[in-house]
């Protein structure tokens, strides 16, 4: 035997028929017929209710909290770092050399992704500087770095950030060492009631330092 519809051609696939269809239920009842064409089964069998099959690809499904942190992170901006050194033109073997980033790369950067009654936000903040200086060495600050201040003893250390280089850039190419600050950003989110921490970002920057013998400093006497 097959089954078809009053109303339909064939049963729906994929459904279960019901004894009684609930209230404002979509969907219709059905007759049996026999394929060859008698009316026995349709006289001796009653009909049966049978819901709408469930839509297929109705609509796209709504993006999961994790989904959307993703989406997030995407969105964050993180500033280039703005190397600043002293001194400002030439560093001096044995003299310290202070360094720091410029105003404003050092703070949290957030973004937010968000859906109908879902929103998700990433935020990223800034751990460390890796200062890699050109002869073989690196410095690692757990802050921005300290400016140089018009006040400040030319032999004075930084006192958070700071590196003392120990030979000239002479036969560098262009007569300077090759420094890079590259900041490390960890990065978490929050939304819906989870939370979840991405692997770190990093943004870097570039500059040439020209190193050159210091001259023996005339304290007077």
């Amino acid at each position: 035997m097959a089954v078809s519809a009053m109303y339909f051609l064939a049963m729906p696939s994929g459904v279960v028929a019901a004894a009684d269809p609930k209230p404002g239920e979509p969907g219709a009842w059905y007759v049996y017929k026999c394929q060859a064409g008698g009316v026995r089964d349709a006289v001796y069998r009653p009909p049966i209710w049978i819901p709408d099959a469930p839509q297929q690809g109705g609509g796209a499904a709504q993006p999961t909290p994790a989904q959307l942190a993703q989406i997030a992170r995407n969105q964050l901006r993180l500033p280039t770092p703005q190397i600043q050194a002293n001194p400002i033109n030439e560093q001096l073997v044995n003299l310290p050399t202070w360094l720091w980033l410029a105003r404003g790369d050092w703070g949290a950067v957030s973004a937010t992704a968000a859906v109908p009654g879902v929103s998700v936000t990433a935020v990223a903040r800034p751990t460390s500087v890796v200062w890699t200086m050109g002869d073989g060495s690196s410095v690692t600050c757990r802050g921005p770095g300290t400016p140089y201040g018009s006040r400040t003893t030319p032999k004075s250390p930084s006192p958070d950030c700071g590196y003392t280089y120990k030979m000239s850039s002479a036969g560098q190419p262009d007569s300077a060492f090759a420094v890079s600050a590259t900041v490390h950003w960890t990065v978490t989110w929050t939304g819906a009631g989870q939370t979840g921490v991405f692997p770190d970002m990093t943004t870097t920057s570039n500059a040439d330092f020209r190193v050159a013998e210091s001259q023996a400093l005339n304290n007077g006497g």
